[in-house]
């Protein structure tokens, strides 16, 4: 750093904060150390008695942090996400809208793996809604080695590290498994849940069928039910391996190509997810859907939501965190289920 007169620190960065003091109005930092000086700044630092100041001495291949966030900001991306103006040489990214925010997570890990830069986000693969707070980015330093931000860029690859994805699937149909539901012997408690959760990401429920038991009646029911023009088709119960729960079985002969019946989540290890050659989604909702506060349906669900095809390996991924702790009154989705 090196001392110079006010007048000529225009351009220059700050090395420490400058606190201003007016009698019963202000007292704090009205300039913060890594401040670039303004032609408007001088008067106001001279009227706070600084007549000198100790600025870096900026030289040749050296980054100050607000333009060093910037660049950091940018391997983030902008889709679907809102930038702060840079504070104190750091940016904040919010969502510009409702929908399933993603993380590259090993091209993240990449750039954090490179001294004196940093990312923070929240968990991938989660819903969010307009407004929330996604990431923050700066940089160590109050200066950085432009070699350092180059090798983070080059980290980081081509495409964004993040993205909020909004949510494209809108209708739905239910299908009420169960003799004892369709008899009216007991009251259908499963359906009202489900409505409400599918509800929370802008999807209405077209129909509600009763198919009773047996693969035949729930495979017709699901033909029915795909002529509703449905983006997604839910079954609801029979998903034990009970004689007979019958639901895995009626989605197969429909005709579902089955990603996966089970997932190493609980609550919902009998969750099943397939997909039609037209790429309307089918789903195996367990019981515990209906009575517990968060399960593999509310995993899934923003994903299938937001229009993003998951695969056998997403919910092998899925086993670290997938571990319900039943905590009561239950926090979700403040909690660490699913994360």
């Amino acid at each position: 750093m090196k001392l110079i007169k006010t007048e000529d620190a225009v351009g220059h960065v700050l090395c420490h904060d400058m606190t201003q003091i007016i009698k019963d109005q202000y007292k704090d930092a009205r300039f913060r150390k890594g401040h670039v000086v303004t032609e408007a700044d001088i008067p106001v630092l001279l009227s706070m008695g600084k007549e000198h100041l100790y600025v870096w001495e900026m030289t040749p291949g050296m980054v100050h942090e607000n333009d060093a966030a910037e660049r950091m900001a940018a391997l983030c991306g902008k889709t679907n996400m809102n930038w702060s103006e840079v504070k104190e040489g750091k940016i904040e990214l919010t969502a510009a809208c409702d929908g399933l925010f993603r993380v590259n997570s090993e091209k993240l890990i990449a750039v954090n793996s490179v001294e004196d830069v940093m990312i923070a986000t929240r968990k991938g693969n989660t819903a969010v809604r307009k407004g929330d707070k996604l990431a923050g980015t700066r940089v160590i330093p109050l200066i950085i080695p432009e070699e350092k931000l180059r090798t983070a860029e080059e980290a980081a690859g081509d495409s964004p590290l993040l993205e909020v994805l909004p949510y494209i699937k809108k209708t739905a149909a239910i299908i009420a498994t169960g003799g004892e539901v369709k008899k009216g012997l007991i009251q259908d408690t499963f359906t009202p849940v489900v409505k409400d959760k599918l509800a929370a990401y802008g999807i209405k429920t077209l129909a509600v069928t009763y198919s009773g038991d047996g693969v035949e009646n729930v495979a017709n029911a699901i033909v029915e039910a795909r002529k509703t023009g449905a983006d997604i088709i839910l079954c609801t119960g029979g998903m034990s391996v009970d004689p007979d729960d019958n639901t895995p079985g009626g989605i197969k002969q429909s005709g579902a190509r089955i990603v996966t019946y089970g997932a190493p989540v609980l609550p919902g290890a009998m969750f099943l997810l397939g997909y039609y050659e037209d790429g309307t989604v089918v789903m195996g909702l367990p019981g515990c859907v209906m009575y517990a506060g968060a399960t593999i349906f509310d995993l899934a669900l923003p994903r299938i939501a937001a229009g993003v095809e998951m695969t056998r390996t997403d919910f092998a991924a899925m086993g670290e965190g997938g571990l319900c702790l039943g905590c009561k009154p239950c926090h979700w989705p403040v909690c660490p289920f699913g994360k």
